[in-house]
């Protein structure tokens, strides 16, 4: 035996395969067959439930049941059911046949709304094709609701253009398309969808109103505001006093030196940049409706877009919210971009109440460790928030912060009270915050 495998190498004559080999061959290629199988029957189940409704699964059950039991049974009204369904079920397949292109853009009027204004969306459906294209169900997701457009039959480079409106009842990011065209049968056994476009995001930003720029420092002056420290070099002049041992002479007043015969010297209010800090409340407590927490998010709004315009350094602080999976609760604030109008109002429209945000107090503090200079402070709360806590809040801040707190509170009439240190304001409307503000500067 071995000699003959000898000869037969010699001779260049491939030598036959043992029984083991051919058999292991033969298993590779069955389970090769076999995987090779299973991936196109999953392929082929996942574009068949794909485009099957449920109606359609239970039509094909009740047709597949009905044959069964009619033909076994001999029951001949089974029978017609069966062959109902069937010829149902071939006519719903005979929707999804053929090919379609179309050319779809869709467009917004702006990306930035104010709450209730009107925004118009517009879908433009052009067809390349040389071949008249069928008439289909174009639906577009605005938000949570779905925009439905029936498309007529496209002859060739016909085009077709349809507006439609999107909602802007409520501050929010509102998610519009992508558009979708939807090939179904009339009875609803089959549906195929094909995307066309990517989706848009258009932020619907609180409402807000203009207030008089010196409403958010409460005090104004050239470099800064002044505060009750006295200095010796500053701008803002205050009054003279008797030269000391160890003032600079250059602070001397060498006016008021002659007249009084004795060497006199400038001093000055010590004066800082204006820092202005909003502190907006995201517990849930602490409003008592939607209503009051959107005119919190107003006011907050109307502050850092005045502090905005008029150059300040404003900061707008809001509660860092614990993630679902956190083990506790996390104790940190987030402070909300003020580098442009848009962007502050960008953040403003995608915030939202929340049970597990921090109290108005926590966020203050970690609002006040923060930020460094800050000149006047706003508490930015609902009606359920007390007066204990409005003092603990303001508290927070170090000695020389103007704190103000505006309790939000719809259709209340405005008022002013002060509570030491503090002044509460009450607005029932957002427009009440023009004069609250302006009879807080006043007292």
């Amino acid at each position: 035996m071995t000699d003959t495998l000898t000869n037969a190498r010699t001779r260049g004559v491939a030598a036959p395969a043992a029984p083991e080999g051919r058999l292991a061959g033969v298993i590779a290629a069955a389970l090769h067959r076999s995987r090779s199988t299973r991936l196109r029957l999953g392929r082929a189940f996942r574009v068949v439930r794909a485009v099957v409704t449920p109606l359609g699964w239970s039509l094909a059950a009740t047709v597949s049941l009905a044959f069964l039991g009619g033909y076994l049974a001999g029951w001949t009204e089974l029978v017609v059911i069966a062959w109902t369904g069937l010829t149902l079920c071939l006519m719903a397949l005979a929707y999804l046949l053929g090919r379609t292109k179309y050319a779809v853009s869709l467009s917004l009027g702006t990306r930035r709304v104010v709450v209730g204004d009107p925004v118009t969306g517009r879908v433009v459906i052009e067809n390349p094709a040389r071949r008249r294209l069928p008439a289909v169900r174009v639906e577009v997701p605005v938000g949570s609701a779905l925009s439905v457009i029936p498309m007529p039959s496209l002859g060739r480079l016909a085009r077709f253009s349809h507006d439609f409106v999107v909602p802007t009842r409520r501050r929010g990011l509102v998610t519009v398309g992508p558009v979708r065209t939807v090939r179904a049968d009339p009875i609803g056994l089959v549906r195929k969808e094909l995307v066309w476009a990517e989706k848009i995001e258009l932020r619907v930003h609180p409402r807000t109103i203009s207030i008089p720029a010196t409403s958010t420092g409460l005090i104004r002056d050239l470099e800064g505001n002044p505060t009750r420290d006295l200095t010796t070099n500053d701008v803002s002049f205050n009054s003279l006093r008797e030269y000391v041992p160890g003032d600079e002479r250059r602070s001397i007043h060498w006016k008021s030196t002659a007249k009084t015969g004795t060497l006199m010297v400038r001093q000055f209010e010590e004066t800082r940049r204006s820092e202005l800090m909003v502190v907006l409340g995201l517990r849930d407590a602490e409003c008592a409706t939607d209503d009051e927490f959107e005119l919190a998010v107003s006011v907050a709004g109307s502050l850092g877009v005045r502090a905005i315009r008029d150059d300040r350094t404003v900061s707008v602080s809001v509660s860092a919210l614990t993630p679902p999976y956190a083990l506790r609760q996390v104790t940190a604030m987030r402070s909300l971009s003020t580098v442009t109008r848009n962007r502050l109002l960008d953040d403003l429209s995608i915030i939202e109440r929340h049970p597990a945000a921090l109290p108005l107090a926590d966020v203050a503090g970690l609002a006040s460790d923060a930020v460094n200079g800050i000149s006047v402070a706003f508490l930015v709360c609902g009606s359920t928030v007390t007066a204990r806590q409005l003092r603990a809040a303001a508290n927070r801040f170090s000695a020389g912060v103007e704190v103000v707190a505006v309790v939000c509170e719809p259709e209340a009439v405005p008022s002013y009270r002060r509570m030491g240190e503090l002044s509460v304001i009450t607005i029932g409307f957002l427009d009440d915050l023009h004069k609250s503000l302006a009879r807080t500067k006043a007292a």
